[in-house]
């Protein structure tokens, strides 16, 4: 048996549905998603295992008995934060996640809203593809709320802006088209042994995982400013004798009034956002969760190393 593995990064502007897609190809929950722009802050691995098709030219008929199994790959998807204009130390340590997660990547993707088209945001990751070298791939997302007709031009205006080897037309949220983009992906892949077991989805701690749902609930909840001048840390994640786990985790805000309106009136808004968070981490998990949040106020969290650190972010410096 053959064997391929390697990783392949998705990069793009933010809300073009990154963590929507790691989700859909791994078929699980791994990267948090809302509605809101920038919900990713740090780079997640899926970790999927997919047979190798026979080569055109094998005939079946031309296999041996005891062969062995089919040739497989391990993709190794690394979903990044999207790429903006960086304003604070935790905004700067997200966009550097996003392309270090590229630079380490056997191959990069591009992923673009087909809605949204070629914005400023987009030209500006392409070009810079562009100039970097390395293989790398566009993907259109979200075809399926545009007209065909749409993706041709848009195709045309984002290869004049880099080298696209390939271009694949996807929707994350029907699944449409992400089967032969899978193909491709395993196929170009170095050989090479794996290097995860088989059965892994992730690499993400359970304590990071825990603090991500929490926050992706935040984000679910509230509005405007609130989300973003938000973090979340697991403080303890205690296995208890009857197999189940309490975990204690920490919310930041930056500012008075945003622990306000986290706690809510008599507290029904952290209790609202513990009841659902504990919820999808007794799926995620497989057993029963006992979640206990504390709301903290703390000015000036996003500039701090070790609150970067604590999130899986390098400090830019």
């Amino acid at each position: 048996m053959t064997t391929r593995c390697g990783f392949a990064a998705i990069l793009g502007a933010p809300n073009a549905g990154k963590s929507t897609l790691l989700n859909r190809m791994a078929g699980a929950k791994l990267s948090i998603v809302s509605p809101k722009a920038q919900t990713t802050r740090f780079r997640v691995l899926g970790i999927l295992m997919r047979d190798l098709p026979p080569p055109a030219a094998e005939k079946a008929a031309d296999r041996k008995p005891g062969d062995g199994k089919a040739d497989r790959a391990q993709i190794l998807l690394v979903d990044t934060p999207g790429i903006f204009k960086p304003r604070r130390k935790l905004d700067r340590a997200m966009v550097a996640a996003a392309w270090t997660g590229g630079e380490d990547a056997d191959m990069v993707m591009l992923l673009v809203d087909s809605r949204a088209g070629v914005t400023d945001a987009v030209r500006a990751i392409a070009q810079r593809l562009g100039s970097r070298g390395g293989r790398c791939w566009l993907v259109l997302n979200k075809t399926d709320l545009v007209s065909p007709a749409s993706l041709l031009p848009l195709t045309a205006e984002l290869t004049q802006l880099a080298p696209f080897e390939e271009t694949f037309m996807v929707s994350a949220s029907t699944g449409d088209g992400l089967n032969e983009l899978l193909d491709h992906i395993a196929a170009a892949l170095p050989p090479g042994p794996f290097l995860y077991p088989e059965d892994d989805l992730t690499d993400l701690p359970d304590r990071l995982l825990a603090a991500e749902i929490v926050r992706e609930q935040i984000f679910l909840r509230t509005h405007e400013e609130v989300p973003y001048g938000t973090t979340v840390e697991t403080e303890s994640f205690t296995e208890r004798p009857d197999g189940s786990v309490r975990i204690d985790a920490t919310i930041y805000v930056a500012r008075a009034n945003h622990k306000a309106i986290l706690i809510g009136e008599g507290g029904r808004m952290v209790r609202d956002i513990g009841a659902r968070a504990r919820e999808q981490l007794t799926g995620l998990l497989d057993r029963k969760v006992h979640l206990f949040l504390n709301v903290k106020e703390r000015a000036g969290w996003d500039d701090e190393g070790a609150r970067l650190r604590a999130i899986g972010l390098e400090d830019p410096g």
